[in-house]
C-alpha cells in the first residue's frame, strides 16, 4: 500500500513536469510566433516607406539647367495658337491715369504740369518711399463721379469712356486754350492695380506699371500660389462701372489664353481657394498627413510590444 501511494506521489510530479514544460514551451512558441509576425509586418512597413522615400525624392537630372542631353527626344513641342481676347477698358471710379499735355506755350506747359512739379518737390523732400506707386502722386484719379481736375482746363468727366474717348474729350479742353495742331495730349492708365488674396505666397496689393498684364504674371508677382492652392477653381472678381461681378476660372487648362480673363484688368480681385487636403490632417501636404500617420502608428506598436 505504501508503494502505490508513493508510485502514485511520483507520477504527479511527473505530470505536473510535463503541464510546466508543456505550457512554458506553448509560451515560447508564442512569443516567437508573435515576433515572426511582427517582424513580417514591420518588413512590410520597411518596404513601403523605402518605395514613398524613392518616388518622393527628385533627382538632380530634373533641377540642373543646360545638362548634356544625348537623348533622341525633341527639345521643345509647340502647343495650340490662341488669339488674344482682350475688350477695350472702359475707365471707372477711383481708376488713375496718367495725363501729359503739351503746346507751343512754354508759360502755359508750367501750369499744365503742376502735378508733376508737386510730385518732383515731394520726391525731393525724401518723402517718396521705395516702392511707391508714382501715377498715384503724379496723376489723376477719377472721384466717384468719374471727373478728374485738371489745371488750367478745369473738369473733365471721363467715366464711361475708354482711353481714347477721353484723350478726345481732354483734347477739346484744351482747344479753349491753344491753337488747333498746337498741342499734344497723351493719357494712359496708371499702371494695373490688383489684390491678391488666399493661397498666395506673398498675398497683398499690388501694382504693375505696365499697359497690360497677364494672370501669370500677376501671381508671379504676389510670389505664385502656394501648394494648397486651387487652381482649378480660381476666384477672379471684376469691377465694372455699374457694380462687381465674380468669375471661377481654371488655370489648369490652356486655353485660358484665349479668354477674356487671361489678361487682368485694373482693380481686379484674385482670390486663390484652398484646397480640401487640409481637412484630411495636421500635415500640410498629404505626404506629411502620411508620414505623421505613420509616425503615430510606429509609436503605437512599440508601446505594445513593449507591454506585451
Amino acid at each position: 500500500m505504501k508503494c502505490y501511494i508513493s508510485a502514485s506521489k511520483n507520477n504527479m510530479k511527473y505530470f505536473r513536469a510535463v503541464v510546466f514544460l508543456f505550457f512554458t514551451f506553448a509560451k515560447k512558441i508564442k512569443i516567437i510566433f508573435y515576433t515572426y509576425l511582427m517582424n513580417k509586418r514591420f518588413n512590410k512597413l520597411i518596404i513601403i516607406l523605402v518605395l514613398i522615400l524613392a518616388v518622393g525624392c527628385i533627382p538632380n537630372r530634373r533641377l540642373i539647367y543646360m545638362q548634356t542631353d544625348t537623348s533622341s527626344q525633341p527639345i521643345s513641342e509647340s502647343g495650340p495658337m490662341f488669339s488674344h481676347t482682350s475688350d477695350v477698358y472702359i475707365l471707372q471710379s477711383n481708376d488713375v491715369v496718367d495725363i501729359n499735355m503739351r503746346t507751343n506755350d512754354p508759360e502755359l506747359n508750367l501750369l499744365l504740369d503742376a502735378n508733376v512739379s508737386a510730385d518732383n518737390q515731394f520726391r525731393m523732400n525724401g518723402n517718396m518711399m521705395g516702392g511707391g506707386d508714382i501715377f498715384y502722386l503724379n496723376g489723376y484719379t477719377l472721384n466717384d463721379d468719374g471727373i478728374v481736375d485738371i489745371p488750367v482746363i478745369g473738369e473733365v468727366k471721363l467715366i464711361g469712356l475708354n482711353l481714347d474717348q477721353a484723350k478726345v474729350a481732354i483734347e477739346e479742353k484744351l482747344k479753349s486754350y491753344v491753337l488747333e495742331n498746337q498741342y499734344y495730349v497723351r493719357i494712359r492708365l496708371g499702371g494695373i492695380r490688383y489684390s491678391a488674396i488666399g493661397e498666395f505666397v506673398r498675398p497683398g496689393k499690388y501694382t504693375i506699371l505696365q499697359n497690360r498684364v497677364t494672370i501669370f504674371e500677376a501671381i508671379a508677382n504676389a510670389g505664385d500660389l502656394t501648394t494648397l492652392a486651387k487652381r482649378g477653381k480660381i476666384r477672379l472678381i471684376r469691377q465694372y462701372p455699374e457694380g462687381s461681378r465674380s468669375y471661377r476660372i481654371n488655370l489648369n487648362s490652356e486655353k485660358i489664353m484665349g479668354t477674356e480673363f487671361y489678361f487682368l484688368r485694373p482693380n481686379d480681385m484674385i482670390y486663390a481657394e484652398p484646397l480640401k487636403i487640409r481637412e484630411l490632417g495636421t500635415g500640410t501636404t498629404l505626404s506629411q498627413t502620411f508620414q505623421l500617420i505613420v509616425n503615430v502608428a510606429t509609436i503605437g506598436l512599440l508601446i505594445y510590444s513593449a507591454t506585451n
